[in-house]
């Protein structure tokens, strides 16, 4: 397995710096991950670092409450597109499906995959699994289906708990095969970005990319 092909290297702490987003996009580079998924305000540099690479510029939307107006969320979708970024992390709106609005939280969704889908990104729907029941989590990952989502996601990683196999088993039990999963939160060792693939993920976003791809290198080289 191309583990590599998989991540989406991620660096999203409040306090990281211009020096930090640079350094990330050379690890990319040098690893060729899936993508890097920066703040907003550092997807002009992702895009000027990763230039030529094939690693995809990602980043995030109403992050990490989700609760935004839908109008700022999809601005904010229009800035960072314009800015270079081909892949969005959009949290949804979780008080509103919390609080029955299934309908609202899914047209959000809808407008932004409409978004997505005429500027060739790739939208994916973070429902932050550890503030949900299982049929919550049905619920959310139905909605995303059906409002057009490429991806749902699990976790912001700000949470009480990022990824576990039980939460993408129970995704992809829900899904279509049309959806894929992306797993975040807490994934720092190559046997966890392993089990959550074999359970159903298809990208990891994950600040510990490097440690995983160097372990996943000395457990692939020949005795």
């Amino acid at each position: 397995m191309n583990l590599a092909a998989h991540l989406d290297h991620t660096l999203l702490r409040p306090d990281c710096s211009a020096a930090d987003i640079v350094q990330l996009c050379q690890q990319a580079r040098q690893w060729a991950v899936a993508s890097v998924c920066v703040p907003p305000c550092y997807v002009v540099l992702a895009a000027r670092e990763l230039a030529g690479s094939g690693v995809a510029v990602g980043t995030v939307i109403g992050f990490p409450l989700g609760y935004n107006s839908p109008r700022v969320k999809f601005r904010e979708a229009e800035i960072a597109l314009a800015d270079g970024a081909t892949e969005l992390d959009v949290v949804l709106n979780i008080s509103a499906l919390k609080s029955g609005q299934v309908a609202a939280a899914q047209a959000e969704i809808e407008d932004l995959a409409d978004l997505a889908d005429a500027r060739d990104a790739l939208l994916k729907v973070i429902i932050e699994t550890a503030l949900l029941s299982e049929t919550e989590i049905e619920v959310a990952a139905r909605l995303c289906a059906v409002a057009g989502a490429h991806f749902v996601k699990n976790s912001t990683g700000f949470a009480s708990r990022g990824a576990s196999v039980r939460d993408v088993e129970l995704l992809r039990s829900v899904l279509p095969p049309t959806v894929r999963i992306k797993a975040s939160g807490g994934i720092r060792t190559r046997e966890q970005a392993l089990a959550l693939l074999a359970a159903g993920a298809d990208r990891l976003g994950t600040s510990q990319s490097e440690a995983i791809l160097r372990d996943d290198d000395a457990n692939s080289s020949p005795a």
